[in-house]
């Protein structure tokens, strides 16, 4: 620098730094501004590199991307000489963008116009046959009963369609054979509202039992043996790892699907001790079992060959029928159904797991939707202004009459009967959750851990209880005999008595009864008329024994009632 040049005084000094701080302030602060001029949000890298995917449903065109939020306003320029302050920082928001995908491909654009989505889905199947085909006069028997029903085919293949390319990518994910995506036609017609005699439900006949074994949630939201998509993934290692049991023989893990593991070890154990082969076709088994395979075998030959039984199946093409869409509040059910532009008959065949009116959304990440409906709800859940849901849990803080929970959470008993299958004269028991109204004030959605665990239980309105006990006379007596007398139920005397209800008591064993407690003045009760005192007669030839506590009545845990059909 030149000798001739002033040395800035401290005051100058001061102001530099100043202007050079908020200098940097602003530069800092526009290169954190997103590139896109209009303040837009990035895009995944998926949408990225194909920023308008186009979904077509056959007769429907979808925009699968999201709307682009509308321009930010210009940022305000700051004078340089304004002193640099620094400016609050406001909590910062996520803002989740809720958007249609393929449940098994998240990751991976839609394209419909790609070949692939065109091809023949029976095609896909019939090429993806690999099991050995079982011949005889059983799987004759059921190609003709099937040809014999052209509308009863026509029904259960036009529903089967919904889900069948669903089951067909999680089959070929595993590399098993295309017969497995056509058992639901054998199980449940594919239904997966169905229900057997046996408590099987879904598409894949899940008993209870079984469903928790391969973690199928079920309480009084939801059973997942009836989720599309979890059952299928369910019934799928279900059946590897009976396929593996057996040595890779899918026939016999067929048979253990339907008649239990154990069962058909037991079989192949006697036939192995007896010398006797032990393929399906040797083995004991009960008339189901036994054509269980054959009837599998029928459908695959009319799949494969439709003509051959007068018989058309409906054009399927090689695409999702369905997207999922991911749910982040509570709402109401009949509300998803409206905002998605479908019935409610069409929403709960591709969402049959609820058990309620609403959707939990701690419980329930997403709901299944038409191709054509999947974009209409996500743009009209963003431009719905009101409650979402009008109903939540409610857990009972200690045992009560269900008019008196109702009186609390303000709505009649019969309603709150009637939403939660409360049988009449039953009492609510503590810790019980039910489900109830939802004020419009509430914002708070029910927790995660009530979503998953919520159960109810219920015992009988009784008054206060004594024990009775007497003696069975000479010919013994029959527990059917005992309950008429104290005008209750076999199964009653039976619980009481650790017995089968239809059994029968031995001469002089002892039987236990519990009756109404007398009332609070001992044994006496006022005559009407004279005032005067008549002792109450006991009830048979009994020794009465004073237990002035209420009987501990067996907890009835209330199951979600769904729609039945066959059994598995």
């Amino acid at each position: 620098m030149s000798s001739h040049l002033h040395r800035p005084s401290s005051a100058q000094r001061l102001t530099l730094s100043v202007l050079t701080l908020a200098t940097s302030a602003l530069l800092g602060a526009c290169s954190s501004l997103p590139s896109n001029p209009f303040g837009a949000p990035k895009m995944s890298s998926a949408v990225a590199d194909n920023p308008r995917v186009v979904a077509k449903a056959p007769g429907a065109n979808m925009l699968l991307d999201a709307q682009l939020p509308p321009p930010e306003p210009p940022v305000a320029s700051v004078p340089l000489s304004a002193p640099v302050q620094a400016a609050p920082v406001a909590p910062a928001t996520e803002v989740i963008e809720a958007k249609p995908i393929d449940p098994l491909n998240p990751d991976k654009p839609i394209n419909l116009q790609d070949a692939d989505a065109h091809a023949d889905l029976w095609g896909r199947v019939r090429a993806g046959f690999a099991m050995p085909d079982l011949e005889g006069d059983l799987v004759r028997r059921h190609e003709q009963f099937y040809a014999g029903k052209p509308d009863y085919v026509r029904r259960m293949t036009d529903r089967g369609g919904r889900y069948l390319f669903h089951v067909m990518e999680e089959i070929n994910k595993r590399n098993m054979p295309s017969e497995l995506a056509l058992l639901p036609f054998i199980e449940s017609a594919f239904n997966p509202q169905a229900m057997s005699t046996a408590k099987a439900s879904g598409m894949w006949q899940f008993i209870p039992s079984t469903g928790k074994d391969y973690a199928l949630k079920q309480n009084i939201f939801r059973d997942d043996r009836r989720d599309v998509l979890a059952s299928t993934r369910a019934a799928l290692d279900y059946l590897d790892r009976l396929n593996k049991l057996f040595n890779g023989d899918w026939q016999l893990a067929l048979a253990a699907y339907n008649w239990g593991q154990g069962n058909v070890l037991r079989a192949i154990s006697k036939n192995q001790k007896a010398g006797l082969p032990t393929d399906y076709a040797s083995l004991s088994m009960p008339d189901e079992t036994r054509n269980y395979v054959p009837k599998l075998q029928a459908v695959k030959n009319i799949v494969a060959r439709p003509e051959a039984f007068g018989l058309r199946l409906p054009e399927l093409q090689n695409h999702p029928y369905f997207l999922s869409v991911p749910i982040e509040r509570d709402i109401d059910v009949d509300l998803a159904a409206k905002l998605a532009g479908v019935s409610l008959e069409e929403f709960k065949q591709l969402n049959p797991q609820m058990n309620k009116p609403v959707i939990l959304a701690a419980g329930t990440e997403q709901v299944l939707l038409p191709y054509d409906n999947a974009s209409r709800f996500v743009s009209n859940l963003r431009a719905h202004r009101g409650q979402l849901a009008t109903w939540t849990a409610w857990v009972a803080p200690r045992t009560m009459r269900t008019a008196d929970a109702a009186k609390q959470v303000g709505m009649s008993e019969s309603e709150l009967r009637e939403i939660n299958r409360i049988p009449p004269k039953m009492l609510v028991r503590s810790g019980s959750t039910l489900l109830v109204p939802r004020s419009s004030h509430k914002t708070a959605d029910v927790s995660e851990h009530l979503a998953d665990n919520a159960t109810i239980a219920l015992a009988p309105d009784l008054p206060p209880l004594r024990k009775v006990t007497l003696r069975a006379g000479k010919k013994g007596e029959s527990v059917a005999s005992v309950a008429r007398r104290y005008k209750t139920t076999p199964a009653q005397v039976a619980q009481w008595n650790k017995v089968s209800p239809g059994g029968q008591f031995k001469a002089g064993s002892t039987i236990v009864v519990y009756v109404p407690q007398a009332p609070a003045r001992g044994r006496a009760v006022a005559a009407k008329s004279t005032g005067r005192a008549v002792a109450a007669k006991p009830a048979g030839r009994a020794t009465a024994k004073a237990a002035p506590t209420r009987q501990a009545a067996k907890p009835v845990r209330v199951a979600a009632r769904p729609n039945t059909t066959t059994k598995r």
